[in-house]
């Protein structure tokens, strides 16, 4: 039987310390050249509101240590940011997330699960972030600086606690009553949440600054930083976009920077890197990729006197493999996950194998 996992599912069965545990273990498989993952492909197509465009999100990989290869194909409806909208919105007409991780059996090709994305989509960036908040900032790290208050803030925030002591947040957006709802619900005995009412306040004196905002430019201004502040950014550019949540002082002002994937940074024409590097503000031999730092390739550690820089600078499959992986074995002991027959998602070719023959897919 192949499972049905949904969001509720995902959220129940998996924490955020074990996802952070997960792209570990997706990482240094990725350094070690065991993991398999190809850049992520998206496409606009034009959509009957001429304001609006389809958009598909597609990711392919796998993690053999997890068992699991995966394709993870998002579907939705987007509205892009324009010259009166700086912000890009999803819009599907239902009320629903139609987005889905299919995970296959490295071992038969069989489809063992299909998984909704939502739930997993955000922790797994979160969790990514934090993994690198914990190889790369010291362990007394307490004040976050965030901007963003939507779902990809909040499973920042809950990552890098989980892996940092974190007493207090400024928070930054520019809706008033988004910044103050997310203090309100994000509070929590040990964890002092403020709503800031200026960017600026969110960089001021934080160990950690983290964007992760949809804004498609930058959300502060560089020049604020101080000294051992460790930076990180989740929006990138990619065929559909030019996205930045950081200026070009934060490249001139960082002596280390780490991405996930640097095949990804060229595939994606990730300009806002490749364009520093290219005007020689930067120099391609300080950017570093996560996986090597979690093995030990590249020696990179916090730098009390400079800034250093994570540019979350792209989603990958073998963040869903390996989270699908534990999550699709938690699920199948559990057992209480919809299933249908596996014979159903397959081409019946037993009378091609009893003739002999083993035709191509």
């Amino acid at each position: 039987m192949t499972l049905i996992i949904t969001d509720a599912d995902v959220t129940r069965l998996f924490s955020m310390r074990d996802c952070v545990e997960a792209m570990r273990v997706a990482f240094a498989d990725f350094s070690d050249h065991v993991a398999v993952n190809r850049p992520r492909m998206r496409y606009l197509a034009r959509h009957p509101d001429p304001e609006c465009r389809y958009m598909a999100n597609v990711h392919v990989g796998a993690v053999p240590s997890s068992g699991v290869a995966v394709v993870r194909a998002g579907s939705q409806i987007m509205r892009p940011a324009s010259a009166t909208n700086q912000r890009r919105t999803y819009e599907n007409p239902k009320g629903f997330n139609w987005g889905v991780v299919i995970l296959y059996s490295i071992e038969t090709a069989e489809p063992l699960a299909f998984m909704h994305e939502f739930a997993l989509s955000g922790m797994r960036v979160g969790a990514t972030t934090g993994l690198a908040v914990d190889l790369l900032t010291p362990p007394n790290a307490g004040t976050l600086g965030l901007f963003g208050t939507g779902k990809q803030a909040r499973s920042a925030l809950e990552a890098i606690e989980t892996v940092r002591p974190i007493r207090r947040v400024n928070v930054f957006s520019p809706n008033v009553e988004h910044r103050d709802n997310f203090a309100l619900d994000m509070a929590h005995q040990g964890l002092e949440v403020v709503a800031v009412d200026s960017p600026k306040k969110v960089v001021r004196d934080a160990d950690v600054i983290c964007c992760a905002t949809n804004a498609m430019g930058p959300v502060f201004d560089g020049d604020w930083l101080e000294n051992g502040q460790f930076v990180i950014s989740i929006a990138n550019s990619d065929v559909t976009n030019k996205r930045s949540e950081v200026d070009q002082r934060v490249y001139e002002r960082a002596t280390g920077i780490i991405v996930n994937d640097w095949e990804s940074v060229v595939d994606n024409d990730q300009s806002e890197l490749l364009d520093p590097i290219a005007a020689g503000v930067i120099e391609r031999a300080q950017v570093h990729e996560l996986g090597d730092i979690v093995t030990g390739r590249a020696k990179l550690m916090h730098d009390p006197l400079h800034v250093t820089y994570f540019k979350n600078n792209s989603g990958l499959a073998i963040q869903f493999a390996a989270a699908g992986g534990i999550i699709y074995k938690k699920a199948l002991a559990e057992g209480v996950c919809r299933s249908i027959p596996t014979e159903w998602l397959g081409s019946d070719l037993s009378a091609y194998y009893e003739a002999g023959f083993r035709p191509s897919p």
